[in-house]
């Protein structure tokens, strides 16, 4: 296996890769730049939905739909701090810890969202991507 993020999306499927402008408007919005392996990752995919390994679903959002998604979960009252950007297509979310440096990546989950249910899942995405690649 590849280790590289697109060494890990074989079995994903992907949108259209995330224009310049559009990462940079989120960035503004969010007030973060995001972490390198994200960039990447949205260099090569805007989101997407699939199996990372043989085991791990995931749906990762488009960068545009982040505000909304996390406005509809109510993020900022149940979990400030938390920037939610994909699912394990079921009751989990995956989020970038805005409160630490270098925006490691936490789960939460959807039902009783809060930040005392979050736990740490990788320091970056490519992290993320690997631990996924392998769970089993």
């Amino acid at each position: 296996m590849d280790p590289t993020i697109d060494g890990f999306l074989d079995n994903f499927n992907k949108n259209e890769p995330v224009r310049n402008d559009v990462l940079a408007k989120s960035e503004r919005e969010f007030g973060v730049s995001f972490p390198g392996s994200y960039r990447e990752f949205l260099s090569l995919t805007n989101g997407g939905e699939g199996f990372i390994g043989q085991c791990s679903y995931v749906i990762f959002w488009k960068l545009e739909e982040l505000v909304q998604m996390n406005s509809a979960y109510q993020v900022d009252e149940y979990a400030p701090g938390l920037l939610l950007f994909g699912s394990n297509g079921g009751g989990e979310a995956y989020a970038f810890d805005l409160t630490a440096e270098g925006l490691p990546i936490v789960e939460v989950p959807f039902v009783g969202m809060d930040r005392t249910h979050a736990h740490a899942l990788a320091n970056d995405f490519l992290g993320l991507l690997s631990d996924l690649y392998d769970a089993e």
